[in-house]
């Protein structure tokens, strides 16, 4: 019997798992974009994937990307997603490196992707990231400021494609889900960048068009 490349096992089991909750969902499994969340990864666990493969990845820090992807990028179509934090005078650095940001969440870091993304010519899409469970810990903006972030970004000219959240911890995820897809719904947003490791299948049913899948794809993170 041939050999199975444990990554490659692992890819085509959740590609599985995402096309199956589409269509319990009357879905097009095609329109769900898995990002393969590769923070903390050495390259040596992040090229088995590729060559089985996944095109689409995701960093949190944009220090981090800049020490594994020029080298991993070369000769290959892959797509970068930063999904972590952004601090807004890394803006530049960042624009320059992903191909999507999921992180917007206020004024300061909307005005600096503009500047970055005129100086720089390159504009990626972006996420504004609602904090849909008002945690103090997390990122994004209040669920009450976000048409004034979302106008702020338009009128910047920053390419806003949808939403993303991430739920709290320890609890049913999905009417945090239903409640970001009401928003994006409400502010005529199509992407949904939702779902994670451990409740993907679920965030794929309420809509989620970008799920972001480390530790299935990995184990556990370094």
């Amino acid at each position: 019997m041939p050999i199975i490349d444990p990554s490659a096992a692992l890819l085509a089991d959740i590609r599985s798992r995402i096309a199956r909750a589409a269509h319990l969902s009357d879905r097009d499994p095609s329109d769900v974009t898995l990002i393969a969340i590769s923070k903390t990864q050495p390259i040596e666990t992040i090229r088995p994937l590729i060559d089985a493969g996944q095109t689409v990845f995701g960093e949190n820090r944009v220090q981090e990307a800049q020490t594994k992807w020029p080298d991993l990028r070369v000769g290959r179509a892959l797509r970068l997603h930063l999904v972590g934090q952004l601090q807004s005078n890394k803006a530049a650095e960042a624009i320059a490196l992903f191909d999507a940001i999921h992180s917007v969440d206020r004024p300061s870091l909307i005005d600096a992707l503009a500047r970055a993304m005129d100086k720089g010519d390159r504009r990626p899409d972006c996420f504004i990231q609602v904090n849909i469970g008002d945690e103090d810990q997390k990122g994004g903006c209040a669920i009450d400021a976000l048409p004034a972030i979302l106008a702020r970004a338009r009128d910047a000219g920053l390419p806003i494609v949808g939403l993303m959240a991430v739920p709290p911890l320890d609890v049913e995820p999905a009417p945090y889900f239903a409640l970001l897809a009401k928003l994006a719904r409400r502010h005529e947003l199509a992407g949904l960048s939702m779902g994670m490791s451990g409740d993907f299948e679920t965030a794929v049913m309420l809509g989620a068009t970008h799920v972001r899948v480390g530790t299935a794809l990995f184990g556990a993170r370094r």
